[in-house]
């Protein structure tokens, strides 16, 4: 699994620099949908927001209209490939699902990836049986209100398989669903060159309710040897732990760096039906800061390594 291009980064730095260009050439959105004849109105929202997978015809008329030239339209043309490049982009994966294909993304694509976990292992370093009771535990919607799909579609979620895809409702496809978030797991090892992963774990997320006694044992003696990784540094912080000036985490967040300094940084928070991904800079700086507190009042990690062994014994 070589590190390519994230294509939901792409998207939103497509989308930024669209918005950009728009707004320098003075232009309504309304404006530029009537000149470059779009039946749609919301194509071009979607498009600047980063929600849908651009079309390179619909990015050319844009160019055409904003006037880009040179290198700009050539490396925005390149962007745009690189953003619409998702069936290249899962051969990678054995297997992925809607449900991880976000996350996945955003992992693919990334030089460093720093996480919090608040009440939960992450993704990337749960065993098989600690994501089953955790993909399980989830309630399923009442067949009258199904749960939103990513791209606005409630019935099905396609599953994706080698570049192919079935649609299988996610509720009777737990082992997919498993089977998909290990395979995102193959990041960390990836070669060469993997992205430096380094994760503060609550001392709540390691003990607390997240799956049953026994499986948590198991994922206990994982996060151990994955400690062993050396792009991997694991830290935990201890319930007594004081985090910056008295901060309260206020829930579980990622945060994705990227080699090409042109992708923004990237933050992600999980909630239960779906996820919020941040781009804006001032907000992503704000992460980054509790970051740093969250990391320098956790154990080191030889002192976390200790710590997870002692509850082992």
């Amino acid at each position: 699994m070589p590190r390519g291009s994230s294509p939901i980064v792409r998207r939103q730095r497509l989308g930024a620099e669209l918005r950009r260009l728009r707004e320098h050439a003075g232009l309504t959105g309304e404006q530029v949908v009537d000149r470059v004849g779009w039946a749609a109105k919301s194509k071009l929202s979607r498009l600047e927001n980063g929600r849908s997978r651009p079309d390179l015809a619909d990015v050319l008329d844009l160019l055409d209209l904003y006037q880009v030239r040179g290198r700009d339209r050539d490396q925005l043309v390149a962007i745009t490939r690189e953003a619409g490049n998702t069936r290249g982009w899962l051969r990678a994966y054995p297997v992925m699902t809607q449900r991880q294909r976000g996350y996945a993304e955003l992992e693919a694509g990334s030089a460093e990836i720093r996480e919090y976990a608040l009440s939960i292992v992450p993704g990337l370093l749960q065993t098989a049986e600690y994501a089953r009771a955790r993909i399980l535990s989830s309630p399923e919607p009442a067949p009258s209100s199904p749960a939103p799909h990513p791209a606005g579609r409630a019935e099905a979620v396609p599953v994706q398989r080698a570049g192919s895809a079935a649609e299988l409702p996610a509720a009777q496809e737990p082992d997919t669903e498993v089977a998909a978030r290990l395979a995102r797991q193959a990041v960390l090892a990836r070669q060469p060159d993997p992205p430096r992963y380094e994760a503060v774990l609550d001392e709540q997320a390691v003990l607390g309710r997240g799956a049953p006694r026994a499986v948590r044992d198991g994922q206990l003696a994982h996060l151990s040897s994955l400690m062993l990784l050396p792009n991997v540094t694991i830290r935990v912080l201890p319930r007594e732990a004081c985090v910056g000036p008295e901060f309260v985490p206020y829930t579980g967040f990622s945060i994705y760096h990227f080699s090409d300094p042109e992708d923004p940084e990237t933050v992600a928070v999980e909630a239960l039906a779906r996820e919020l991904v941040i781009t804006d800079r001032m907000a992503v700086q704000r992460y980054s800061r509790v970051f740093d507190w969250l990391r320098a009042a956790a154990l080191d990690p030889i002192r976390s390594r200790a710590w997870l062994e002692s509850r082992l014994k």
